[in-house]
C-alpha cells in the first residue's frame, strides 16, 4: 500500500479520515510475548499458559506507565531502604532527589546504588537528582564542619519585635537584644539600600531598611514577631554579590559528578551567570568520555524575573524547578501562582522540562490523606503543564511516604483524564525551528492522533529529538529508545516520555566496542543498517512497557538515518506492534513533505480550523 503526499496531507487536516484500518497484517496470536530478559514476574493468560513478561502487566504497576506527568520523591530517613525505594518506585516515583543539605556524601552514594539496583530489577531507567544546598544566610556563619556560635541573643528565647520600632543588624559580635543583633554577612549589608525589605524566619518578621553604614543596617519593623538565634534571612530586593556555590556546594558537586548523578539542581540562582558558573565547574570535573549531568536551576529569587533573566536562565540550563518555598517568602503570596505559570510557559515554549516543588502535600507528613486545598494545588500544577511534580519532606521524613507518592499519582491520573486538561495543553503555542527534527516531531504527533497509534517511538542518542517530542505534548506516550543509559535516565524527567533501558548490543549499537562511550560518534555495528531489525526492537520495547497489547496496535516511529548522527531525525514510519516485515507496508515521509505538513498545521491553527 502506498500513500500519496496529497492523501496524507488530507488525512492530517481531517482527523475523521483514518487510513489505519487499511494496513494489512498476518493474523497474530492475541497475546504478545517479550523476547528479552525481564523481571521474574509471571502471569497466566486465558489459555492456561504461564507468560513470562514485563512488570507492566502487573495490576499494581500497569497504571505506572500510563501517566504523562512525572513524579519526584525526595529520599530521607523515612525512605532510605531498598524496600521503601522500590515501594515508592512502584507507587509512581520516576525520579529520586538526594538532598545534599542533609547527611554525608557517602550516604548519598549508598542511596544511589540502591536506586540502581531497583532500576536493574525492573529494567526501567530511574533518574537521580542531586540537590545542592546553596548559600544559607543566617545569623551565624555556616560551615560544612563547624558552627561558630556568634550573633546569638542574650535572651536564649529570643526577642519580640514591635511594629514600627527600629532594629539594627550589624557586624558586632556582642550578644543581641531588643535593639540589635549581629548579621555576619557583609555582602547583605553592602547589597541592601534604603527601602529594601529583609525577611526573617521565612517572612515571620519583616524589616525595611531605613539607613545604612559600612557595617550596619538600620531597619523599621513592618511585620512584628519573635526573632531568635540562627534564623534565616531572605533579601527579595537585593542581588547579593556572592556565588550560588559555597565551598560545600563545590565539594558536593565534584562528588555528584564522580558518582554519576543524572541531574544537578542549583539553589539560590539569581542571574544567568550562576548557571554559567556551574556549567564551567561541571566541565572541569568531567573525566574523558564521562556523560555530563543535566543542570536544573531552582527559581526562588525575584531577581530571576528582572528583564530577560528568566529566558536566559532557561536557555542556559537543562531544566527548571519552581522552588515555591523561598519564592513564596520573597514574593507576595498572590504573585506566586502567576510566577509559577510564567515559568512553566517559558520552559514549555523552549522545550525544557519544569518541576513544581515545595509543600505540595505538606499535611501528609503527619496525615495519610491530604487536604482538599493541597489536592487542588497539585492539580493546578498539572493543569499548568508542568513536566513533573515533587515531594520533599512528605517522602523524606513523613509518616506516609508511600501514600504521598500514590496520592500524587491518583491526582495525576484524574487530571490527565479530564478533557479540559488537553485543552489547556493545546493553548500554548510552542516555538518551532525550520529543521528536519521539528518537522518530524510535529508530524509524528499529528499522525499518531490520526491513526490512533498507541505510542510514538523515538530513536535518539542524546535526547534532543525526544525532548522535542515531549514539547509537542502528544496524546500518546513517547517511548525513547537510546543506546545510552545516561540519556535514558535524563529523559525520565520529560513529560510523557518513557525511555527504554538499553542493554548491551541492543538496537544495533555495539556495547563491546571500546568506542561505545564516545557520545559524539558512537560505534554502530553492521546490523544497524537493517532498519527492520531496529523496528522490531521498537515493538519489543513498547511491549515491555505495556504500551501495546494487540498485534494490530500501531506505533509511530521516528529515527535518523544514518544511525549515530545526533539530532538527525529525518524519517517516520508506522508499524503494528506484531508486524511481519515481509507483509506490512510502512509509510516513510520525505523531509519536504514533513515541512509541508508543518506549514499546513500552522495555517490551520491560525485559522482556528
Amino acid at each position: 500500500m502506498k500513500i500519496s503526499s496529497i492523501g496524507l496531507l488530507a488525512t492530517l487536516a481531517c482527523p475523521a479520515y483514518s487510513f489505519a484500518p487499511t494496513f494489512s497484517t498476518r493474523r497474530m496470536p492475541t497475546y504478545l510475548f517479550s523476547t528479552t530478559a525481564e523481571p521474574d514476574i509471571s502471569t497466566t493468560v486465558p489459555n492456561g499458559d504461564t507468560q513470562e513478561t514485563t512488570v507492566a502487566v502487573a495490576p499494581k504497576v500497569s497504571q505506572r506507565w500510563r501517566k504523562s506527568t512525572k513524579q519526584l520523591a525526595t529520599l530521607g530517613p523515612a525512605s532510605s531502604t531498598k524496600e521503601m525505594i522500590e515501594t515508592l518506585f512502584l507507587a509512581g516515583a520516576d525520579i529520586f532527589r538526594l538532598n545534599f543539605s542533609h547527611g554525608s556524601q557517602e550516604q548519598k552514594k549508598e542511596l544511589l546504588m540502591l536506586i540502581r539496583e531497583v532500576e536493574e530489577k525492573y529494567s526501567h531507567p530511574i533518574a537521580v537528582l542531586g540537590d545542592l544546598q546553596g548559600p544559607k544566610l543566617r545569623y551565624i556563619p555556616h560551615c560544612s564542619h563547624v558552627i561558630v556560635k556568634v550573633g546569638e541573643f542574650f535572651n536564649p528565647q529570643g526577642e519580640i519585635l514591635e511594629k514600627g520600632q527600629t532594629f539594627r543588624l550589624d557586624l558586632d559580635e556582642a550578644l543581641g537584644d531588643n535593639s540589635r543583633v549581629m548579621l555576619p554577612h557583609p555582602e547583605i549589608i553592602e547589597a541592601s539600600d534604603v527601602g529594601h525589605v529583609l525577611l526573617v524566619d521565612d517572612g515571620k518578621v519583616k524589616l525595611v531598611v531605613t539607613g545604612k553604614g559600612p557595617d550596619y543596617l538600620d531597619c523599621r519593623v513592618e511585620v512584628p514577631g519573635k526573632i531568635s538565634n540562627r534564623k534565616g534571612v531572605n533579601t527579595p530586593d537585593s542581588v547579593l554579590k556572592i556565588s550560588a556555590l559555597t565551598p560545600k556546594d563545590r565539594s558536593d558537586l565534584e562528588y555528584m559528578v564522580s558518582i554519576g548523578v543524572d541531574w544537578v539542581a542549583l539553589s539560590f540562582v539569581q542571574q544567568p551567570s550562576d548557571i554559567e558558573e556551574i556549567n564551567e565547574l561541571i566541565d572541569q570535573h568531567l573525566k574523558e568520555d564521562q556523560f555530563r549531568p543535566a543542570v536544573m536551576a531552582k527559581i526562588e529569587k525575584p531577581s530571576c524575573f528582572v528583564g530577560d533573566n528568566l529566558e536566559r536562565i532557561v536557555d542556559l540550563c537543562d531544566g527548571i524547578m519552581v522552588a515555591r518555598g523561598d519564592l513564596g517568602v520573597e514574593c507576595a503570596p498572590e504573585d506566586v501562582p502567576l510566577l509559577q505559570k510564567q515559568i512553566i510557559d517559558t520552559c514549555r515554549s523552549k522545550g525544557k522540562p519544569v518541576v513544581v516543588a515545595t509543600q505540595m502535600l505538606e499535611s501528609m507528613i503527619e496525615s495519610p490523606t491530604p487536604t482538599r486545598a493541597e489536592a487542588s494545588d497539585v492539580a493546578t500544577a498539572i493543569y499548568d503543564g508542568a513536566d513533573a511534580i515533587m515531594l520533599s519532606a512528605e517522602s523524606a521524613a513523613g509518616k506516609f511516604p508511600e501514600e504521598s507518592v500514590a496520592m500524587q499519582q491518583r491526582i495525576i491520573n484524574r487530571v490527565e483524564s479530564d478533557p479540559h486538561y488537553r485543552n489547556y495543553l493545546n493553548q500554548l503555542v510552542t516555538s518551532k525551528k525550520e529543521t528536519a527534527t521539528d518537522a518530524v516531531t510535529t508530524a509524528a504527533r499529528q499522525i499518531a492522533q490520526t491513526v490512533k497509534a498507541k505510542a510514538i517511538v523515538c530513536f535518539t542518542l542524546q535526547g534532543s529529538t525526544v525532548r522535542r517530542a515531549s514539547q509537542e505534548r502528544a496524546t500518546v506516550p513517547v517511548l525513547a529508545v537510546t543506546p545510552f543509559k545516561e540519556t535514558a535516565r535524563q529523559l525520565v524527567m520529560s513529560w510523557g516520555v518513557y525511555p527504554d533501558l538499553p542493554r548491551s548490543g541492543s538496537f544495533g549499537f555495539s556495547a563491546d566496542d571500546e568506542d561505545f562511550f564516545n557520545y559524539e560518534n558512537p560505534a554502530v555495528d553492521e546490523k544497524a543498517d537493517d532498519f527492520d531489525i531496529v523496528l522490531k526492537n521498537a515493538a519489543r520495547a513498547a511491549l515491555r512497557k505495556g504500551l501495546v497489547s494487540d498485534p494490530n496496535d500501531l506505533l509511530v516511529v521516528t529515527a535518523g538515518i544514518p544511525f549515530g548522527t545526533p539530532g538527525a531525525a529525518n524519517i517516520i514510519r508506522i508499524l503494528p506492534a506484531g508486524k511481519h516485515f515481509d507483509e506490512i507496508m510502512l509509510c516513510c515521509l520525505p523531509y519536504q513533505l514533513l515541512r509541508m505538513i508543518s506549514m499546513f498545521q500552522t495555517i490551520c491553527f491560525h485559522l482556528h480550523l
